[in-house]
């Protein structure tokens, strides 16, 4: 599925790619060769107005050429073009790139030209340019012009020019166009494989988690189901009524224990997605830590464990109490827990920016290999005392969360047979909510602001 999709991903990315550099590619192409074609016309238009210049013009003595009646009335002599004097200097081609000339008599008959063999090109009057294919296939552009005195057509003058100039240049181009872009598809294919890669990890890693969240979370519920089916059946069948009483009483741990679990999970789901804002008021958090010690007592005396607190003289934060009660109790009751014999101490510290709560304990520690993933849900060191303790293995992963809620930072520390320490550092003063304030006015300024 995945690798599907980077394909996908990957295909269209150079998809899009490939229509705009074409675009692009075309843009250019014509650009270059619309450029060269104004140059060769205006090259061609250059040399016509240069010949026109330097045509001799002189009476025409031949006795048959007759005189023409201007629309004033009056009579004008005939002319005629010298073209032995005008064009003595004109030279034969010789070199592909030459301009040649042609001279046209009025009845378009060809006097003379520079062509070492003539075309047999049909006389087309065309001041702007036109492209000819004449029969020897060589491919010209040219510039046909009238040449007059006054009311007299003395006769026309072709320019013509290779048309290779053009074509040369364009099929190079389109050569070298093809090349850049098949080159940077190739570019493009392997960096959008690479990015579409990268695009699905996380997509990926999202998967696997979800996918294991889910087999552990139906493992968790269906454990304590199973087990509360079974006992209801057994109480069923046996008359006792202090037996049923027993398996009563089994039923209701487990409810309990599944009320929990579901309650943790909503938890973490409210969070993740946002539904429900994080409160914010004053605390104190060494009245708060207090309490919690405090409350904590009754249970670390009951196995023989010493419970300290230490507390140093912390600022006022805003926070939500109920979220970082949840936390210290998660955190206290874990090092509680896991500790068989010896000491548990809480301690409060301050700097100028922060707020560091560190949680020891003399238990059994933690695996290095494990830390890693100490704060996945579901994840246990030991999975069987974890159960028997009747943890669900989400007390961590909470602990992260509200620590993110608030800006902190949760870390553990622990060696095996040793203990553990968690370190849970809140900062002083929180930007986020500032902004949160602005956006959102106290209830007492709202109703101030009501009439």
């Amino acid at each position: 599925m995945f690798q599907a999709t980077r394909r996908r991903l990957a295909l269209w990315y150079t998809t899009v790619t490939a229509v705009l550099l074409l675009l692009f590619a075309s843009g250019v192409y014509l650009y270059v060769r619309s450029t060269l074609v104004e140059r060769v016309d205006d090259t061609l238009n250059h040399v016509v107005e240069i010949v026109q210049r330097q045509l001799i013009i002189e009476p025409n003595l031949d006795g048959n050429a007759p005189h023409l009646l201007t629309a004033t009335g009056t009579v004008e002599a005939p002319l005629k073009v010298n073209v032995e004097d005008s064009f003595r200097d004109g030279e034969t081609a010789s070199e592909d790139d030459h301009i040649d000339l042609e001279w046209f008599s009025p009845e378009g008959n060809l006097l003379w030209t520079t062509f070492a063999k003539p075309h047999y090109i049909g006389l087309h009057v065309n001041p702007n340019g036109e492209t000819v294919t004449p029969p020897d296939g060589i491919v010209l552009r040219q510039i046909t012009r009238r040449v007059q005195s006054g009311s007299q057509l003395l006769g026309y003058i072709r320019v013509s020019h290779p048309w290779f100039e053009v074509s040369k240049p364009s099929r190079q181009l389109i050569i070298d166009l093809a090349a850049g872009i098949s080159t940077m598809l190739i570019a493009v294919a392997s960096i959008g494989w690479f990015l579409s890669g990268l695009a699905m990890e996380p997509i990926r890693t999202s998967y696997q988690q979800l996918k294991q969240f889910t087999a552990d979370a139906s493992h968790e519920l269906r454990n304590p189901i199973a087990v509360i089916q079974t006992n209801v059946q057994v109480a069923l069948t046996d008359p006792d009524e202090q037996f049923q009483r027993s398996q009563l009483e089994v039923i209701e741990r487990l409810t309990r224990r599944l009320g929990r679990l579901v309650d943790d999970l909503l938890f973490l789901a409210r969070q993740e997605s946002g539904l429900v804002p994080t409160r914010r008021e004053p605390i104190d958090i060494s009245k708060l830590l207090q309490e919690i010690v405090e409350e904590q007592q009754a249970i670390a005396q009951s196995k023989s464990l010493t419970l300290t607190y230490t507390s140093a003289i912390a600022p006022t934060i805003q926070a939500d109490p109920d979220q970082l009660t949840r936390l210290f109790i998660n955190l206290i009751a874990n090092a509680i827990g896991y500790t068989p014999t010896g000491k548990v101490s809480v301690a409060l510290s301050t700097t100028s920016a922060q707020i560091l709560i560190t949680i020891q304990d003399t238990g059994i520690g933690i695996p290095e290999k494990d830390l890693a993933r100490i704060f996945d849900r579901f994840y246990r060191v030991d999975p069987a005392r974890s159960r028997s303790a009747g943890g669900s293995g989400l007390g961590l992963a909470i602990a992260k969360t509200i620590t993110h809620n608030h800006q902190g930072q949760l870390a553990l520390t622990s060696q095996p047979n040793q203990g553990t320490t968690a370190t849970v550092t809140l900062p002083v003063k929180q930007p986020l909510l500032k902004r949160e304030q602005k956006a959102k006015p106290s209830r007492k300024s709202t109703a101030q602001a009501l009439p």
